[in-house]
């Protein structure tokens, strides 16, 4: 009886070693290795470079290695500008998304067969793809081959195809995806608004065609007031959403850095006041601006006092700003069949008066003028800036004398130099304390 208890135990003790080992062998199996002559690594460094940084953003170089270790593949490879020309913006947003990898993969598995394909022998059937679903099999009038036989390899072909073929499915899902984005959104509606005049509902303001001019002056779409607060977080476009005021900005500021001699300026816009964020709030609204931008020896005569007073670079700025598109051309024609012109500002009520001096335009008056430098230094159709080389004051009347004698008016007196950075620092130091 004991004899047959050790004997079933060892028969056991057996089984189980055996099973765990077989067990083990199967959980190590190595990963297929791809041979260097393969269709894959041709792929990813032939011509067809956006169809394989497609398929690595598709994660699906695993899926394909473990293909072509089982059988020969055929890929029908679409040519670049075929990829460029084919997939419109919006399509290929869809594809690349995140959640949309499944239609990705599908796509371009459905451009490659589990089989070795000639090209003689494309025409004879329709070919079963590595796309999932029965209804996904390629058509000999799907594709047309250009490039027969571009690349071959051991374990693979590859044929040069002049369009990218979309599978029912992935293009089902587009619209599907399309439809739903439509009616996804419903825009609020206020509530009707009654005239109390009349007691009767007033009527809707008819719709701003796209592109037009805005209905409101661009004093009223300005911020309420200046503020030595660090810029705010940029908000969306306008309403209309006409421009990307934003990012116009920007590319004028830069377009001053890299021209050089405007670095005080685009600080001032940029770190010392919130005018660059406003600016592009009003270009989004679509208004246009004309920028007489002073260089940075003009601003260097800047003194603290005229710095250190609350919302004084605004103040500054805003003289500087004018509601306008004007470009060098324009203005210089101006002044030369009218003499003197006055351009509004952005700071009211206050005008800066231009006029023809030695072939240039010539701003303001006196000591306190300035001429244009440097003209057209970024113009874009919305933001138009001009090099000019002094920093501009509005002409005030500061004594009204005794009857007797007429009104005096005196231009402010040319500043001493200063630094930007030294009245900042002091400003800072005085709200610490």
């Amino acid at each position: 009886m004991d004899l047959q208890i050790y004997g079933f135990l060892f028969t056991l003790f057996l089984t189980f070693t055996i099973n765990g080992a077989t067990l083990q062998e199967k959980t190590q199996m190595p990963a297929p290795q791809i041979n260097s002559n393969s269709v894959l690594v041709a792929l990813l460094d032939s011509h067809y470079t956006e169809l394989s940084e497609l398929v690595e953003k598709a994660l699906l170089l695993q899926t394909l290695e473990e293909a072509v270790t089982k059988h020969n593949i055929t890929i029908f490879a679409p040519r670049n500008e075929a990829l460029e020309r084919d997939l419109d913006p919006e399509f290929k947003r869809f594809l690349l998304e995140p959640g949309n990898i499944k239609s990705l993969q599908n796509l371009l598995l459905f451009h490659m067969v589990p089989t070795r394909i000639e090209s003689r022998g494309y025409r004879h059937r329709n070919h079963t793809t590595l796309c999932p679903g029965e209804a996904e099999r390629l058509s000999v009038n799907m594709a047309k081959i250009i490039h027969p036989d571009d690349i071959i390899k051991p374990d693979g072909i590859i044929h040069g195809i002049e369009k990218v073929l979309i599978p029912k499915s992935v293009q089902q899902s587009f619209n599907n995806r399309r439809n739903l984005r439509s009616i996804s959104a419903v825009l609020p509606q206020g509530a009707p608004e009654i005239d109390p005049r009349t007691n009767r509902l007033k009527k809707k303001a008819n719709p701003v065609p796209a592109g037009a001019p805005p209905v409101l002056p661009i004093y009223s779409a300005m911020a309420p007031g200046p503020s030595l607060a660090p810029a705010p977080a940029p908000g969306p476009g306008g309403h209309h959403h006409h421009f990307d005021g934003e990012t116009q900005v920007k590319d004028f500021i830069q377009t001053l850095l890299h021209y050089g001699g405007y670095n005080e300026l685009a600080d001032i816009l940029v770190n010392l006041t919130s005018l660059a964020t406003e600016m592009g709030k009003l270009v989004s609204e679509g208004y246009v601006l004309t920028v007489l931008a002073p260089n940075d020896e003009a601003m260097a005569k800047l003194t603290t006092d005229q710095l250190s007073e609350p919302g004084a670079p605004e103040q500054i700025m805003y003289y500087h700003l004018v509601p306008e598109y004007q470009t060098e051309e324009s203005m210089y024609n101006s002044v030369r069949r009218f003499g003197k012109v006055k351009y509004d500002t952005l700071r009211l009520p206050h005008k800066v008066v231009a006029e023809e001096a030695d072939g240039s335009v010539k701003f303001g008056f006196g000591e306190g003028s300035a001429y244009l430098i440097d003209p057209d230094i970024y113009t874009d159709g919305r933001i138009s800036v001009q090099g000019i080389d002094g920093v501009l004051f509005p002409v005030e009347e500061i004594k009204v004398a005794p009857k007797s004698a007429p009104v005096t008016a005196k231009v402010v007196a040319k500043p001493r130099r200063g630094k930007l950075m030294e009245v900042a620092c002091s400003m800072m130091g005085s709200f610490c304390h």
